[in-house]
């Protein structure tokens, strides 16, 4: 029996509708209540994280990959503060969003695709729920909470001589 291949590349404008989907599945939805319809993406605040991705300056993603097939994602869109995100920090920051595929979580396919934007990023924000079992991912990657418990940020640290 063959491991499957995992693999990771550089999002495009062609993986737009699958980062809609991530983003869907990136909504925290608390235990006993129903999740939420895929019209939410609609909603402004929300579709603001993929709206003409890849055409604003600063749009970045990674996609993971299964034997070729798309099972995680996480980019990053810079806010302005006339228009926050959800994890606003500062224009500078980028705000992060990923997610994996269900039946792909518990694998550390998470943890990659984080390194893989910390790799290319000195900082980063996000938006969890503290009730998220994601939270636990965010912390044992340095993300830290920032303003509120909300909002957790990454900061590149830099030691002397480094």
């Amino acid at each position: 029996m063959s491991t499957p291949a995992l693999t990771f590349r550089v999002a495009t404008r062609d993986d737009e509708p699958f980062l809609w989907d991530m983003l869907h599945r990136a909504l925290f939805v608390p235990p006993g209540a129903p999740p939420f319809p895929r019209s939410a993406l609609r909603e402004p605040t929300i579709a603001r994280y993929l709206e003409a991705w890849s055409t604003r300056e600063g749009d970045y993603g990674v996609v993971a990959c299964v034997d070729g097939g798309r099972v995680g994602a996480a980019w990053v869109r810079r806010f302005s503060a006339a228009a926050p995100g959800y994890g606003f920090v500062d224009e500078m920051v980028p705000e992060l969003t990923i997610a994996v595929c269900e039946a792909h979580r518990g694998r550390g396919i998470g943890t990659q695709l984080l390194t893989c934007l910390q790799n290319t990023f000195a900082s980063l924000s996000l938006s969890c729920d503290p009730r998220n079992p994601a939270s636990r991912l965010y912390g044992r990657m340095g993300f830290v909470s920032d303003a509120s418990d909300r909002t957790l940020v990454w900061r590149r640290t830099v030691t002397a001589g480094g």
